[in-house]
């Protein structure tokens, strides 16, 4: 495949079904030792692809952008870009990586590299001088693909409550950047 075949850009509203696709996918690979499978099973594409409808036309702050990975028109990832929520973030200077998505089938072709490149540049011209991330400790994988992009733990952490009663926790934590020379 060329490289004109794949690129990455600001998402579109039209591309909501695709994404909510790509991130069923996604989880019901990545998260099947994570989350019970009545959950992963439950996830709706269309109820997904609504809320990212809904994302991608009404965003909460300017600075937040939704990045699709596309193969010639076919949407195989995409990355949340905004202000840095943690409270101990400052959100003018600290950027943040929401979701870093790609289709299980079309892993290791690129998609995230773009992905993860037009994140920061999108930071970049947000005028953000740090960003981060959350990750599941576990997620080695991830973890390895980050770290060997600049990225590092700052030493945060936290557990999130999947389904809000306490059966199914997550311990994550946060890795930094910084995007002062990425301009």
């Amino acid at each position: 495949m060329s490289s004109a075949d794949v690129s990455a850009r600001i998402a579109w509203a039209e591309d909501a079904p695709a994404m909510a696709a790509v991130q069923v996918r996604a989880w019901r690979a990545s998260y099947a030792d994570l989350l019970p499978a009545e959950v992963l099973d439950a996830l709706d594409p269309e109820q997904i692809a609504e809320g990212w409808r809904e994302a991608l036309s009404r965003p909460v702050d300017a600075r937040n952008r939704v990045l699709v990975a596309l193969e010639r028109n076919l949407v195989t990832g995409f990355l949340v870009t905004g202000p840095a929520t943690d409270p101990d973030c400052d959100p003018v200077a600290t950027g943040e990586l929401g979701d870093l998505i790609v289709d299980p089938d079309k892993r290791g072709a690129g998609h995230g590299s773009r992905l993860l490149q037009a994140g920061a540049d999108t930071l970049v011209a947000d005028r953000f001088d740090r960003a981060v991330t959350w990750l599941p400790a576990g997620d080695d994988a991830t973890r390895a693909f980050l770290t060997s992009s600049g990225w590092g733990p700052d030493g945060a952490h936290r557990t999130l409550d999947l389904l809000g009663d306490g059966t199914t926790t997550v311990k994550q934590v946060r890795l930094h950047t910084s995007l002062v020379d990425q301009g």
